[in-house]
């Protein structure tokens, strides 16, 4: 089975029941609502009908609600404006009215503020390239570095300028809102600058009784310096290299990819590569080879899981993206990995208890790994390890820890109910899932992380059985 999970984003090119369900049997595990374009009554159709579809499928599939975050924006323009080096262009805020010929307003009061004179300033994905000439009271006049076409409402990157606006602005709280309505597995938190803004979404997620977990997007320069208690913070860790690329070197970018993905697998956070994976495949059928070469670093990095992002929402060929991730994913994972996980620490009993039976699995031909978790925690553990051989077969009686599994490598998550009284019911139950499935054959090992009882006190216990 394939170890490495895929996310799809969700968009008019993979909206459909038929294309939805193409896409669960292809191999995707999470679907992903980019809230910086989807309307809340689209929303509330695709949840259900994503959650409609896997049931019937029995494939657990994972809800990933991406908020927008506090993006600074360029204001409408009433035709676009064509900007040639060496033109100067104007910004202004608090509906400052206009000096300049080539004038546009941003949605950004503290911008004045937070920039200085010889700052850069990034527009349109990094197309536009600006510097600062001088700053007024509401206004900050550029001179044109890159040449470029200035459109509406167009998104501004300010590399290593310290901006003051708030981690969850009014439309994140309206969008986790629904998304906590709707019952979705992760959250993920962009433009994150520290841990506080990780800290302020959990309690605001667990204020409203909600167990999605947190996911931290790195975009920008200051998480990237505060990485490390970021990562302590959060859930998941997901790499967005859209806005990364642009807010640091782009020579940086690969060092940055795998040093955040070595702290993930030392720490055990599930971390994502994201952004630009088939950039080409969203109007060619097939990828470039050096597409192929991406995706295949990152799975040989042993990421947990690979993102689709305009590929998937847009693109001509949804489907066939996901097959290819699913072959690249398969196919290097043959090969063996990079081994980041021989790293990890080991802080508490139970992660040991867990290595040990990672250990184990390994040191066995034809074994599997088999964890009752009704938290995910344990399976987690394992997954962090990595088991090059082992599949981890993770049983859990809740269906939203079942669901946010399916991001974790190398988990196949089953749902079933715990006998509170007898473990040993519990993993014969699963023992017998397994050989209906076919998922196991008889003589392989079962390499068992359970709880049993001893006396009235329940002890994790790592066993050994013989598939009959």
């Amino acid at each position: 089975m394939r170890k490495t999970k895929i996310i799809c984003t969700l968009g008019p090119a993979t909206q459909s029941p038929e294309i939805l369900q193409q896409l669960i049997l292809a191999g995707a595990n999470v679907f992903r609502l980019n809230m910086s374009h989807a309307r809340h009554e689209w929303v509330r159709e695709m949840i259900p009908r994503v959650r409609l579809l896997a049931g019937e499928l029995d494939r657990p599939v994972a809800i990933l609600l991406d908020t927008q975050g506090p993006a600074i924006r360029t204001g409408d323009v009433a035709q676009d404006l064509p900007l040639w080096v060496g033109d100067q262009i104007e910004f202004t805020v608090k509906e400052a009215p206009a000096n300049e010929k080539k004038s546009v307003s941003v949605n950004y009061d503290g911008l004045v503020d937070d920039l200085s004179v010889e700052d850069v300033v990034l527009v349109d994905n990094g197309v536009i390239r600006l510097r600062v000439l001088s700053k007024g009271d509401a206004r900050v006049l550029c001179e044109v570095l890159t040449p470029g076409t200035l459109g509406s409402r167009r998104h501004i990157n300010l590399p290593g300028v310290k901006i003051n606006l708030p981690a969850l602005t009014t439309k994140d709280h309206a969008d986790i809102a629904l998304g906590i309505e709707l019952e979705v597995d992760i959250v993920a938190l962009s433009f994150v600058h520290q841990r506080g803004d990780v800290d302020e979404l959990r309690a605001l997620l667990r204020s409203q009784n909600s167990h999605a977990q947190v996911m931290a997007k790195i975009e920008d320069q200051s998480a990237v310096r505060l990485i490390h208690e970021v990562v302590a913070a959060s859930d998941a860790v997901m790499i967005a290299r859209g806005d990364l690329g642009i807010e640091c070197p782009m020579e940086d970018l690969p060092i940055i990819q795998r040093k955040i993905v070595k702290l993930c697998a030392r720490v055990g956070r599930p971390v994502v590569v994201a952004t630009q994976l088939l950039e080409s495949m969203i109007q060619n059928p097939l990828p470039t080879r050096a597409e192929i070469t991406d995706v295949a670093n990152a799975v040989f990095e042993e990421a947990d899981a690979i993102m689709l992002s305009g590929e998937t929402t847009v693109g001509r060929y949804p489907l066939e993206c996901v097959r290819v991730l699913n072959r690249v994913a398969e196919r290097i994972e043959a090969s063996g990995g990079a081994g980041y996980s021989k790293e990890a620490a080991l802080t508490e009993a139970r992660q040991k208890t867990v290595a040990a039976a990672v250990l184990l699995a390994n040191s066995l031909d034809h074994s599997h790994l088999v964890v009752f978790t009704r938290h995910g925690t344990m399976a987690r553990y394992a997954s962090n390890f990595r088991p090059p051989r082992s599949t981890i077969f993770a049983f859990t009686p809740n269906q939203q820890v079942q669901r946010q599994l399916a991001l974790s490598w190398g988990v196949y998550p089953i749902l079933t109910e715990f006998a509170e009284d007898d473990p040993n019911v519990t993993i014969e139950r699963a023992q017998k899932f397994l050989r209906e499935k076919n998922l196991v054959e008889a003589g392989d090992h079962l390499i068992v992380v359970s709880d049993s009882l001893a006396g009235k006190k329940r002890i994790d216990t790592v066993q050994r059985r013989i598939v009959g």
